[in-house]
């Protein structure tokens, strides 16, 4: 029986060497990534989040606004011209979790900061159709009501610098002053707000070049 054979008609063999092969390769193409620049450190004009645009990438997650938006743009001609710049590695030091994706039930998000007004985007998170008279998102209405729970808000700030540090040597992160400053930057703001805020820092530093 050759060697071929013997892998072949062996599972727990063939499920072993499988994995080792993936697994080269997985950390043959992984690994360098850890020693290019340009995917560890943060593009120009990229900053660490607000404390409203931190509010409101939670609001974002809550809401399940990731599972119909992609915030990836490929590097095809087909994405670019729609969405813009295609999506660099340095625009996503700041983003834990990452919210990258793959369905789009509803357009890619990458570059949607700047590209409609706060009242476009408040319509829009409303009603759609107020706006987008064929759209099959969800109405979001009540978020114009609900108030930011301030109380959390300091350490969520400090859980992102450590997460920040761990990852990106040499990044920005928030200073105490910021920290301490938090809870009054969000007082009296709605979920809307802090939704709207976030929505318009996405791929705002690589679309205004």
């Amino acid at each position: 029986m050759s060697t071929h054979e013997v892998v072949e008609t062996n599972t727990g063999l063939l499920v072993l060497l499988t994995l080792i092969v993936i697994s080269i390769g997985g950390l043959t193409e992984i690994v360098p990534l850890f020693f290019l620049k340009q995917t560890t450190q943060p593009v120009e004009g990229v900053k660490p989040y607000t404390a409203l645009q931190l509010e409101g990438r939670d609001v974002y997650i809550k809401n399940g606004c990731n599972t119909c938006h992609s915030q990836m743009i490929r590097p095809f001609r087909a994405e670019t011209e729609r969405y813009g710049h295609y999506s660099v590695a340095g625009e996503f030091v700041y983003d834990h979790p990452f919210l990258w994706g793959s369905k789009r039930t509803g357009p890619d998000l990458a570059r949607v900061g700047g590209r409609y007004s706060d009242d476009w985007h408040r319509a829009h998170l409303n009603n759609p159709r107020d706006v987008v008279p064929e759209s099959n998102m969800p109405a979001f209405p009540w978020l114009e009501t609900t108030k930011l729970d301030t109380s959390l808000i300091q350490k969520k700030m400090r859980v992102m610098n450590t997460l920040i540090s761990a990852t990106c040597d040499g990044c920005e992160t928030y200073s105490e002053e910021e920290i301490a400053r938090a809870p009054e930057a969000i007082k009296g703001k709605t979920e809307l707000d802090a939704l709207v805020a976030y929505l318009q820092s996405l791929g705002a530093a690589i679309s205004k070049r």
